[in-house]
């Protein structure tokens, strides 16, 4: 403010033109807040004031029961059963979408021709939503008029038709091979287009001075793929473990728990046996696990492009 303006009493122009742009920000921003108050912080306080608590959804009234229901759970071995599975579904969904993700994005990428074509026809899978997946490989994989049971018996391979997804040997490893099915285009068009930002004369550099593709491949490709892949890798492995509707769909979560993830097991929890309180505390626990594992992977990412800025 100049002494003019001190001396005569008024405010300055701009002073107030930053105060309106201030309060239009904010009003800007209001409704975004508003959003993410209703669809986050409520429902994740609700859970959380609910885990400790004896919630029952037959009752209309609780007490506060402490860490009862965290040791309650945590002594289950249902619970750790259920942690298990989701452990194994998780890791075996992630290296099996990530291998062939990655292979299939340098194929494309070797490919002269075609390479959109290619590139739709791969990424069908990921284009449908769970439900259509989940109805269409039950269908397949039923074993009275399933496709693929018909189709083992008739090469002789089975000598009757096979239920596996109703077997507890195999209901497991089906649905991770669905899942692998299901996630692998998404990895395959992000590692894509990052395989197009590897310089090429990088690459042709290497070559002159005598580096296999291994080598190369080693040194210059996965530099620069590594954060793309690093953020996938979090970013899946969040929804994966999350996962619920497409185990759900194609086996219940069974045979006999053989694919019950923790997700499952929370639903049966509150919604099968309508202790919602003992959900509620699974749930804030998977909340908590994937919250560790979210924090570790995004410090070991920000260590590498910190490594990068150097």
């Amino acid at each position: 403010m100049t002494e003019s303006q001190r001396s005569a009493g008024t405010r300055p122009q701009v002073s107030i033109r930053a105060r309106k742009d201030r309060v239009s920000k904010y009003l800007f921003i209001a409704p975004a807040i508003v959003v993410v108050l209703a669809l986050l912080v409520y429902p994740v306080g609700s859970s959380v004031f609910l885990a400790f608590t004896d919630k029952h959804l037959l009752r209309q009234t609780f007490e506060f029961v402490g860490f009862d229901n965290f040791a309650f759970v945590l002594s289950s071995p249902d619970f750790w059963s259920a942690f298990s599975t989701s452990i194994g579904w998780t890791i075996g969904s992630i290296i099996g979408q990530l291998v062939i993700g990655f292979l299939a994005a340098l194929a494309l990428e070797r490919i002269p021709r075609m390479t959109g074509l290619f590139r739709v026809l791969l990424i069908i899978p990921w284009a449908f939503p769970p439900i259509v997946i989940g109805f269409a490989w039950k269908w397949i994989l039923n074993d009275v008029y399933g496709f693929f049971p018909n189709l083992l018996t008739t090469l002789g391979l089975s000598d009757e038709n096979i239920s596996l997804l109703g077997t507890s040997h195999t209901a497991f490893w089906v649905v991770l091979v669905i899942n692998i099915w299901f996630g692998t285009p998404l990895f395959m068009v992000n590692i894509l287009a990052a395989l197009k930002t590897v310089p090429r004369d990088q690459q042709e550099a290497a070559r002159m001075d005598g580096a296999g593709s291994v080598k190369r491949f080693r040194f210059i490709t996965i530099p620069h793929v590594k954060k793309v892949v690093g953020l996938l890798l979090v970013l899946r492995t969040i929804w994966v473990f999350n996962n619920f509707e497409l185990v759900f769909l194609l086996t219940g979560g069974g045979p006999a728990g053989s694919t019950t993830t923790l997700p499952i097991y929370a639903y049966r929890t509150g919604w099968g046996l309508y202790q919602l309180g003992l959900a509620s505390t699974i749930t804030v626990l998977l909340l908590a696990f994937l919250l560790l594992v979210g924090t570790f992977a995004f410090k070991l990412i920000n260590r590498w492009e910190s490594e990068d800025a150097r």
